[in-house]
């Protein structure tokens, strides 16, 4: 059976059409690393978002359980006594009157780290301090965030 020359023109024209060509291949691939470059920029911020909200979630409750614990006993904790007197009750002075556990444990900010407790605050010398030492871990700087910030 003999081929026609027709035939084998054809069949050399769709085996030159039937890949992709290298540019093609790394326009694809630039579009997909571009998308994905978006996509990570755009979802970035939102984890920054989301632990400012958590530390003001957790200063809020924080807050409106300390309120609770100065109304049932006159006073707040002390420096001392910090957080813990939420949970249990405190063995030095001032010695509450009418203590009651006000929370199961004392929640940590996004970096695993203990919410600060300072009373009387520096920064609110009139009541007390109460704040994340932030992705730094060290507080007294920049990136604290507390109930002086709103």
């Amino acid at each position: 059976m003999k081929r026609s020359p027709l035939h084998s023109t054809f069949r050399s024209s769709i085996s030159r059409r039937s890949g992709f060509t290298l540019i093609e291949i790394m326009m694809v691939v630039m579009i997909i690393g571009l998308l994905a470059g978006v996509a990570a920029y755009t979802l970035g911020d939102n984890l920054g978002v989301a632990k400012d909200t958590k530390i003001k979630s957790d200063l809020q409750t924080i807050q409106t359980q300390l309120m609770v614990y100065e109304s049932m006993n006159g006073f707040p904790p002390s420096t001392e006594q910090g957080l813990k007197a939420l949970v249990q009750q405190p063995s030095s002075t001032p010695a509450p009157r009418n203590w009651r556990q006000l929370l199961k444990e004392v929640p940590l900010d996004p970096w695993g780290m203990e919410y600060q407790y300072v009373a009387p605050g520096r920064r609110n010398p009139d009541s007390y301090d109460l704040f994340s030492a932030g992705k730094d871990r060290t507080a007294g700087t920049d990136d604290d965030l507390g109930n002086w910030r709103k």
